[in-house]
């Protein structure tokens, strides 16, 4: 046993250590590799070092989310003490979801809730969970929602979102029972963010024909672009049109713990609900979303069905039974990963690698918008930088596929695209801890000569 606890933590030390040198991206051979995995199940065992490698060969091969060169997507970075964490919890395996089984434990993952909350302003009666991500913590909040704000006969109630909102509430909607078409996307205005006069004439006309305007979301930072909607306009729609307000901060919620995140996101202290994901933004490993509640008890009455079988454990006292706010019965203990960096680090230390993203994605984009041919319609708020660049000639979408092409065949950067107003475009989200001033540089040099060699092709 101590053998493989030994090779494994040197596994991923050696692993760790290597990632800024190794490929941003490497596919070649990739599914061949998968392939390999493809087997019938063993009758004997194997040793553990041949299993190992295995494991190796298998994180060899794909995008590399942990390294500085992942600027796609949203990087989730895995923190080294949060894969400790992982494995303490794992191995003494305790059950958390109701308190008196593991006490201690579950007043840690009710004290980081706390933590959590405290940073966006929020009373002490407010509860949340800590979830697999945010799309089952968006699915928690409209069916606390939900129950809150509608009768039982709930299908007439209308969800409104902006046309930059994650696809993710769209889908906690129809999984909560609503019709896809009681999604209501609203308009976007210049900067993308919302805009709350076609918002507010939707509800009005919905409100004519009968629907029950019932949750709102506004965006702490979209996928797309990282636009943030003005959160406190949108409190006060909510509150004047009786709606509750969800606020997605899954990828950009935690730069609440800067300065200029705080000035941002003005009014998000009145949400109903934030939706955080510190898999991203606390630098976490895959699989650490949160939900938030103002109003704690609202969760709970939304969530809690009782058990004949339950009833030898205590009930909620000081320390919540976190399966009363959740779908959730048995799970892993969460809180510890979100728990042990904190403790080991500070919260003074998230606070600065967030202010180095922000300073980071700025120079990013100054590097490029002082290039000529290059496209940057939007400012970034956050830390995605939107672009594509326009040759003198053919066309700007088979164009930017091809620059996105070249730039990831350099294997130093890896870059995703989306598409704004039906236009291809590329973007580069820095949230990696492990993404500094040197890789943005490079990256914004691969990105200028990759354009330049291309159109000098034409």
């Amino acid at each position: 046993m101590r053998d493989m606890a030994h090779a494994a933590t040197e596994f991923l030390v050696d692993f760790i250590e290597r990632l800024p040198n190794a490929p941003a991206s490497d596919l070649d051979g990739a599914l061949e590799a998968a392939r390999r995995m493809r087997e019938e199940p063993p009758e004997a065992g194997s040793p553990f070092n041949d299993l190992l490698q295995r494991v190796a060969e298998g994180a060899a091969k794909g995008f590399n989310t942990t390294g500085p060169g992942y600027l796609a997507y949203i990087p989730g970075g895995g923190l080294f003490a949060a894969a400790l964490a992982d494995f303490l919890a794992c191995g003494v395996n305790r059950f958390v979801n109701l308190w008196n089984a593991a006490p201690a434990f579950a007043e840690i993952e009710a004290t980081v809730i706390r933590w959590l909350a405290q940073q966006f302003g929020y009373p002490p009666e407010a509860r949340g969970i800590l979830t697999s991500g945010g799309s089952m913590a968006n699915f928690s909040a409209i069916v606390t929602a939900r129950r809150t704000r509608l009768a039982e006969d709930f299908l007439r109630g209308t969800v409104y979102v902006s046309a930059q909102t994650h696809a993710s509430v769209a889908k906690s909607a129809v999984l909560a029972g609503f019709p896809a078409a009681n999604v209501r996307k609203v308009p976007c205005a210049s900067g993308l963010e919302i805009d709350l006069e076609a918002l507010t004439q939707l509800i009005k006309e919905d409100r004519a024909a009968g629907f029950q305007p019932f949750f709102l979301v506004a965006n702490a930072g979209t996928t797309n672009t990282g636009a943030v909607d003005a959160i406190a306009d949108c409190v006060e729609v909510a509150r004047r049109e009786g709606l509750w307000l969800h606020v997605d901060g899954a990828y950009g919620g935690f730069f609440q713990l800067t300065d200029r995140g705080r000035a941002l996101f003005r009014g998000i202290e009145d949400a109903d609900s934030i939706v955080l994901d510190p898999h991203k933004g606390m630098f976490l490993p895959y699989g650490t979303g949160c939900l938030l509640v103002r109003n704690g008890r609202l969760l709970r009455d939304a969530h809690r069905v009782g058990a004949d079988y339950l009833q030898d454990l205590a009930p909620e006292g000081e320390i919540p039974n976190f399966t009363d706010y959740s779908p959730e019965l048995s799970r892993d203990f969460r809180g510890l990963r979100v728990w042990l960096p904190i403790k080991l680090h500070g919260l003074g230390a998230f606070r600065a690698a967030l202010d180095e993203k922000l300073d980071l994605t700025q120079l990013l984009y100054e590097e490029l918008r002082a290039t000529p041919g290059f496209e940057l319609r939007w400012r970034p708020r956050l830390t995605v930088v939107a672009f594509r660049y326009l040759p003198a000639r053919g066309d700007p979408e088979d164009f930017n596929r091809r620059l996105l092409d070249r730039i990831i065949a350099s294997k130093r950067v890896f870059l995703s695209s989306t598409l704004v107003d039906g236009r291809f475009t590329i973007r580069a989200c820095v949230v990696s801890h492990r993404t500094h001033r040197d890789r943005i540089e490079e990256a914004a040099e691969i990105i200028k000569r990759s354009a330049k060699e291309l159109e000098e092709g034409l």
